[in-house]
């Protein structure tokens, strides 16, 4: 397994919230935990209310 770095994480969210890979891949994708990957989810949640930055 990869090490856990913060860019490995993100991508492995964008990939799951994206529903192209199941948790349990992205997680794999991350190298870290699906708890880890969820835990992850959670921090990086939006607030309720709160839209996509316009790039």
């Amino acid at each position: 397994m990869f090490p856990m770095t913060s860019k490995s994480v993100a991508t492995a969210l964008t990939l799951y919230r994206a529903r192209t890979l199941t948790l349990e891949q992205a997680a794999t994708v991350g190298g870290c935990s699906t708890a880890q990957l969820e835990e992850s989810a959670r921090a990086f949640a939006p607030t309720p209310g709160e839209s996509p930055a316009d790039d």
